[in-house]
């Protein structure tokens, strides 16, 4: 009897084991407030300096409740409610700040009003 208890614990065990590992990496990719979903961008950002340019940039963005760049990978994560944008518009909302957006290029003329730090091709930050 004590065999057959112990085998049913341990089986139970792994099966709640098993659970958590399939349920946590979605728990962890998917945003914190419900109601909201949570979009990556690879961008073209250099330095601190684009890092506050866009984090201010998508703060006025109607429906996000946070943007953040990461400089070292050039990745911009922004928390946005999709009842009130998309992640499309928040593309064009990076492009428009002068900054490529995955594979969609940087606005010509935003690009060019970026100071020299922030440009890809003489980024020294």
């Amino acid at each position: 009897m004590k065999a057959f208890a112990f085998s049913l614990l341990t089986l139970l065990s792994f099966a709640g084991t098993a659970a958590q590992a399939q349920t946590a990496p979605v728990a962890a990719a998917s945003p914190a407030k419900k109601g909201t979903e949570m979009v990556q961008f690879k961008t073209s950002a250099v330095c601190d300096m684009c890092k506050a340019r866009l984090e201010k940039s998508l703060a006025y963005e109607k429906g996000v409740q946070a943007a953040t760049l990461d400089v070292p990978s050039k990745v911009l994560t922004v928390t946005y409610n999709p009842a009130k944008t998309s992640a499309e518009v928040l593309r064009t909302a990076v492009q428009k700040t002068g900054y490529d957006a995955d594979n969609v290029t940087a606005d010509a003329r935003a690009y060019d009003r970026l100071p020299e730090c922030c440009k890809k091709t003489t980024g020294t930050h």
